[in-house]
């Protein structure tokens, strides 16, 4: 099922409508869709090179607002929030909210969030989750707009430079090159978290 959405999703960027479409499917995969925004906007750039930077927005503006869709759903749907879990195999616990609820779990969660924005983790399941904690909302934002946005601006712009190069390249090495640039970036918060911050 999950192969016949990803090929869906790559019709759908040849579209006359795939700029209206690439905004549902970034809105939908914050709070419950599978396929990531990315497998519409390599395709989107590489017809259209010169709106490189208008495809990257849509995906990150809708992104973001699916992402508050995922936390409304965490924060007053709960119920519904465990089908998600369940619909994705993992197992939605009650001690869950209480371990990330305070203190040191709400740091924890910051850094786990970051992680999510950026890299193939189900952010999906994490927009739920801050919900369900009432992780603080503007941080929340913050976080959405700027690892989502550093992420499709990323991924468009190499597509632009790149062209049809830069698909097997991300199938091959975009979870490790993702994973180290989130890794950086959580270090980069935890410093100014140490320094600034605490």
């Amino acid at each position: 099922m999950l192969k016949k959405l990803y090929d869906k999703c790559v019709v759908w960027a040849g579209y006359k409508y795939a700029k209206q479409i690439l905004a549902i499917e970034a809105f939908i995969e914050s709070s419950f869709f599978p396929i990531p925004p990315d497998v519409m906007i390599v395709p989107m750039v590489i017809s259209k090179k010169n709106e490189f930077i208008k495809i990257a927005l849509i995906a990150t503006i809708f992104s973001v607002l699916g992402a508050l869709f995922g936390y409304y759903i965490g924060y007053s749907l709960e119920d519904f929030a465990k089908k998600i879990f369940e619909f994705y195999g993992y197992e939605y616990s009650e001690t869950f909210k209480d371990k990330f609820s305070t203190g040191g779990g709400l740091t924890a969660w910051l850094g786990i969030l970051f992680t999510a924005g950026f890299t193939p983790l189900p952010f999906k399941l994490l927009t739920i989750s801050s919900g369900i904690i009432h992780f603080n909302l503007i941080f929340f934002i913050f976080i959405c707009i700027f690892t989502r946005g550093l992420r499709f601006f990323l991924v468009s712009y190499l597509t632009y430079k790149f062209g049809h190069n830069i698909g097997p390249f991300l199938e091959k090495n975009g979870t490790k090159w993702s994973i180290i640039i989130a890794i950086a970036i959580i270090l980069i918060v935890v410093g100014i978290y140490v320094l600034f911050l605490r």
